[in-house]
């Protein structure tokens, strides 16, 4: 009998990792296996367990931004006025944030009214002209008259968060896809980069938009203006809880937000994929709308034992293990994980065999087919 072998694998979606602990009977036999999430153990993983894996009811349970199906905004100190969020809800400056999205919801319906606006369009396939795809732990920031960026977007948003920062007078916005892994740094870096690409424009309000989840509090005057997360992006099919919306669009030149999705994921996708999957926790800033020049890494991660044996298993069984919610994943999650798997075997250390000269990957829009392209910068 082989020693027991122990594998820590970084769960996609959420910042938590899942510990695995298991005596190896075959080269693709994980039944039996102990799984611990955040140092707790849950139950042994069995074939007959319940169709949600253990580790993802676990998951699910311990993101600290939702109570069930609402969600519970963060909690700021009154005596702390300098790190304080000045939350403008329904134009009327809030004394406290909010406790959660239900009380939000309760005491100003017009966020249901704009969320179900919302839900009523259709969902937009975009393709690859004009759009700057941003992925989980990603954010990127544009001003209008940027002629490489009409789109800025994500999808795949099951139990995370897209935010969009939006400067009301120069059109200059920021849109980040989060899954709790530093979102404060996230939050203050969009608001930053945001009111930075405003100067010299007429002056306006900075104006928050969220589908998914919640933010993080912000010393700065801020209008919520949408906000469709947790029952209002939640819709209920033989018992189980679906998101309404899985991306988000945002046109750049108009401001309009718009439910979409999108085939064409840029450039390095399993690359920028390797480096959430592998525990990497900073949300990077991935474009200079100044250069035009989008910016993959430089990064390193450590190589991850048992990848080969990951990448034995069946469809299944990675769908019930690395997703926080298996039954509601879209159909070519497997295969982007699958993919993602692939490249960290091939590239175990990514500071050797993919950033050389510890640069960046810069890539820049073609202006024939308007694709990314592969520049030396």
């Amino acid at each position: 009998m082989r020693p027991p072998v122990a594998f820590i694998v970084y769960c996609v979606h959420i910042h938590t990792y899942i510990y695995i602990l298991f005596t190896m009977k075959s080269s693709n036999d994980l039944s039996g296996c102990t799984i611990y999430t955040r140092g707790i153990m849950t139950k042994a993983v069995t074939g007959s367990r319940d169709r949600r894996s253990q580790a993802a009811q676990a998951l699910l349970a311990l993101v600290p931004t939702r109570v069930g199906r609402s969600v519970v905004f963060n909690r700021v100190n009154k005596e702390d006025s300098g790190d304080k969020m000045v939350l403008v809800v329904n134009g009327v400056l809030q004394e406290d944030v909010p406790t959660d999205s239900r009380s939000l919801y309760v005491s100003h319906p017009v966020y249901r009214e704009t969320a179900a606006q919302l839900h009523s369009m259709p969902a937009k396939l975009v393709g690859p002209v004009g759009l700057l795809y941003v992925q989980q732990r990603e954010m990127a920031a544009t001003l209008p008259h940027d002629k490489n960026v009409s789109i800025l977007g994500s999808d795949d948003m099951t139990t995370c968060i897209i935010v969009v920062v939006r400067h009301s007078g120069s059109g200059a916005a920021a849109l980040a896809h989060l899954d709790g892994a530093g979102t404060e740094d996230a939050a203050a870096a969009m608001v930053q980069r945001v009111t930075e690409l405003a100067i010299g424009f007429p002056e306006g309000r900075l104006e928050l938009q969220l589908v998914g989840a919640a933010f993080h509090k912000q010393p700065v005057e801020i209008d919520l203006t949408l906000c469709c997360v947790g029952e209002l992006n939640t819709t209920v099919r033989a018992g189980i809880h679906w998101p309404v919306i899985y991306g988000i669009g945002l046109n750049v030149k108009t401001g309009e937000i718009f439910p979409a999705t999108f085939p064409d994921k840029g450039p390095d996708q399993p690359l920028r994929c390797a480096r959430q999957l592998t525990g990497g926790q900073q949300v990077l800033d991935v474009y200079d709308c100044t250069l035009g020049l989008l910016r993959i890494g430089p990064f390193n991660y450590d190589p991850l034992r048992g990848v080969d044996l990951w990448l034995a298993q069946s469809d299944q069984f990675i769908l019930q293990h690395l997703s926080t919610s298996p039954e509601v994943e879209l159909p070519h999650f497997v295969s982007q994980v699958r993919a993602t798997l692939k490249y960290i075997q091939d590239n175990q250390f990514p500071a050797v065999t993919v950033f050389r000269d510890n640069r960046p990957h810069y890539y820049r829009r073609d202006e024939a087919t308007g694709v990314w392209q592969p520049i030396r910068y």
